[in-house]
């Protein structure tokens, strides 16, 4: 009976994995058919691995480490185990990966942190190597969800034995332990680690590849403490070198993706490559998206006859995300984004809800004060891993809107249905890129570039957009407005008339100071003169004023507010029946 249990997956096996193994092509990734793959992947980040900005503790805790000694001193070793084991539970299943499948993805990319696997050399004994079924049976969880989707897993060592980097935020590096690069043991558990994972998965088609070492930033022999400066780079080729030889021992099949130093840019002393089924990978935030940005790699795909593969990027507005995607689409180089959860984030493609019991915790943490009882503190965070499940996160359309529809189009798509006569909140505006679906004068970070650090969305909420929004406090709201609207800028909106007539728009708004003023456009024509809005006085009276006589046409139309002169907040227009 096994046999043929055996003899049956495989059949079936043979029939879903018909695509074969990824594999490189000269400069291309291809499946085993030869196809062209353009990998559309989403990394996992701040799952296995959590990272202070992540869960809002930066100031106080950037690694992992110190996440958990918080946690452990306010509630104690047990009750932080039953938090983790929630928090590991919520934060990707089943359902994440249908979602991601259903939005696009075509590929997954998981950070991992090795002490799922294995355990820190102080804890092994005689130098032997132990494991821990955690972090595998994780794994399987996830491939089988790929492949139930017929999308790509990326292995990401993200967390390596003692830290791969001064960045401890990114590879939870403790400077009171050896790190990877002062410990041979930690080296060798490296190899072991990925050993054991080509053991596992070699056989697996839906497993993408190998990304064997995220984000080194280690100073071997020059000044800056990341690596950026380093000529040389010896021990990490010489590591990577050694993981590539014990992992085609065993897997002649997948791809190895490799990283340079300084955040995995820094590919000096690394080529030439020393194996034929490999990828450069590298990692891309905050410059500008012009081909002189990724020259370089692209010159290395060149020389090398290697593919190039974007393996890292995001935390940026919605034009960024638009022109990044766009570029690499146009020279053909798949893409990893980053991540998928954060508590109160409008960068990602999901947002977790930061509950009052976390607020509590993290005012505490940062300010001192009362310390909470262990029954409240434990609450707090078991309410904070339930909203990391994907039926509890906000999703943000607009972010999965210019990954992938507005890296083709300029056209506009709304966000929300509007009907006239009704009401349309003015944080509802179209789904699409500066100057098409709204202007506005600020609306990307290019801090890389230019030194300078830009705001997009000065109230970060609600919306990843150049249009600044914040929390709304008038009697009738969608919880938002829009706010610090300067002259010259506007706002797009799909609106479907009911029946063609005389309206009047209501407009409500706050003001402190000043007389502000607009007008509208439908399908780009002026149906309206000006309408001044008087200063409300202070920051909590919200006014109505009327515009009257607005002719509009049955059907569907492009209705454009224009801010002739700003300085006011806007929480929604209204049509009613003249």
């Amino acid at each position: 009976m096994k046999k043929i249990l055996f003899l049956l997956t495989i059949l079936v096996s043979s029939t879903v994995f018909g695509q074969g193994f990824l594999h490189t092509d000269g400069q291309k990734i291809v499946d085993g058919q030869g196809n062209n793959v353009l990998l559309r992947g989403l990394g996992l980040g701040g799952w296995m691995v959590q990272e202070g900005y992540m869960l809002q503790t930066a100031g106080f805790a950037g690694p992992q480490h110190s996440i958990k000694q918080k946690i452990t001193e306010l509630i104690g070793k047990k009750n932080t185990e039953e938090f983790y084991e929630a928090y590991l539970a919520n934060g990707v299943t089943k359902r994440d990966i249908d979602s991601l499948k259903a939005w696009g993805f075509n590929s997954v990319r998981l950070p991992m942190h090795y002490n799922l696997y294995t355990p820190p050399i102080e804890e092994e004994k005689d130098g032997t190597n132990t494991w821990l079924e955690k972090g595998f049976t994780m794994t399987d969880n996830l491939l089988k969800w790929c492949a139930d989707n017929e999308m790509y897993l990326i292995l990401d060592l993200h967390a390596a034995p003692g830290g791969q980097g001064h960045d401890a935020n990114i590879s939870d590096y403790d400077d009171t332990k050896p790190s990877l690069w002062e410990s041979e043991a930690n080296k060798q558990k490296m190899i072991a680690f990925w050993e054991k994972m080509a053991e596992r998965y070699k056989d697996s088609p839906w497993m993408g590849g190998y990304d064997i070492i995220n984000e080194p930033n280690w100073n071997f022999e020059g000044e800056n403490p990341n690596g950026c400066d380093e000529m040389n780079n010896a021990p990490l080729r010489q590591l990577m070198v050694d993981i590539t030889m014990a992992i085609r021992k065993i897997d002649k099949k997948h791809i190895i993706i490799i990283e340079g130093n300084c955040w995995g840019n820094n590919y000096n002393g690394v080529f030439p490559l020393w194996d034929d089924n490999m990828v450069i990978s590298f990692h891309k935030y905050w410059n500008f998206n012009t081909t002189a940005s990724i020259q370089q790699v692209l010159d290395y795909r060149e020389m090398y006859n290697a593919p190039i593969w974007l393996g890292e990027s995001g935390e940026n507005s919605n034009v960024w995300f638009k022109d990044v995607l766009s570029l690499m689409e146009s020279h053909n180089i798949g893409w990893a984004f980053w991540p998928m959860k954060k508590v109160e984030n409008i960068a990602g493609v999901t947002s977790v809800t930061k509950n009052p019991g976390y607020e509590t915790l993290l005012n505490y943490w940062q300010n001192g004060g009362e310390k909470p009882s262990v029954e409240f503190a434990k609450n707090a965070l078991m309410q904070l891993a339930e909203n990391y499940k994907m039926e509890n996160v906000t999703i943000k359309p607009g972010v999965v809107d210019a990954m992938f529809r507005q890296v083709h189009t300029f056209e506009t798509k709304a966000y929300k249905t509007h009907t006239i006569p009704g009401l349309i909140y003015a944080t509802e505006y179209d789904m699409g890129t500066n100057n098409y679906a709204y202007k506005d004068a600020d609306y990307i970070n290019y801090r890389v570039s230019t030194g300078e650090r830009g705001d997009w969305n000065k109230g970060r909420k609600m919306r990843n957009d150049g249009v600044d929004i914040q929390n709304c406090g008038d009697v009738k709201t969608n919880g938002y407005e829009v706010f610090d609207i300067q002259d010259g800028e506007w706002l797009l909106f799909t609106v479907n008339v009911k029946e063609s007539g005389t309206y009047n728009m209501n407009v409500r708004y706050l003001g402190l100071e000043g007389t502000g003023k607009l007008s509208l456009k439908v399908d780009g024509e002026t149906v309206s003169g000006s309408l001044e809005l008087a200063a409300t006085g202070n920051d909590t009276s919200y006014k109505t004023a009327t515009l009257s006589g607005v002719d509009l046409k049955e059907g569907v139309h492009k209705l454009k507010v224009m801010f002739e002169k700003g300085g006011f907040n806007l929480n929604y227009i209204e049509f009613t029946a003249k």
